[in-house]
């Protein structure tokens, strides 16, 4: 699957709708983002199943204040709707295929009941 441009009126129907989705928040006039770029499309030609979308901070400010992107690139995951990663700068091919395999494998029933956990500790 080719990269898709995301903007905010997409971004929830694309969380809800596709189990993995890999995000990169960046500028234009970045230039690791612009390193970054091709690095992230050639990952995500190895991932059909997995949705990467590219969000541009410039036109999606409101995007980019809700998840706190101070800096760019920054790459987020969401698998099953839920927020499982987020780490800013450029990340190295084999570090974002790995990650992207990791994320494929991850147990979601797992990563629930530690949620679960945590709001149970905390109430």
């Amino acid at each position: 699957m080719a990269v898709v441009n995301l903007t905010e009126a997409e971004f929830a129907n694309t969380i809800e709708n596709n189990e993995l989705v890999i995000l990169d928040f960046w500028a234009e006039w970045c230039g690791p983002c612009k390193a970054y770029g091709p690095v992230y499309e050639r990952v995500s030609n190895e991932f059909p199943d997995v949705v990467f979308a590219k969000i541009n901070t410039e036109e999606e400010q409101a995007l980019s204040g809700a998840f706190n992107v101070r800096s760019i690139p920054t790459t987020m995951a969401f698998k099953e709707s839920i927020g499982v990663f987020a780490q800013p700068g450029a990340l190295p091919e084999e570090a974002l295929r790995d990650l992207v395999s990791q994320l494929v494998k991850l147990n979601m029933d797992e990563v629930r009941a530690e949620i679960e956990a945590e709001t149970d500790k905390e109430n």
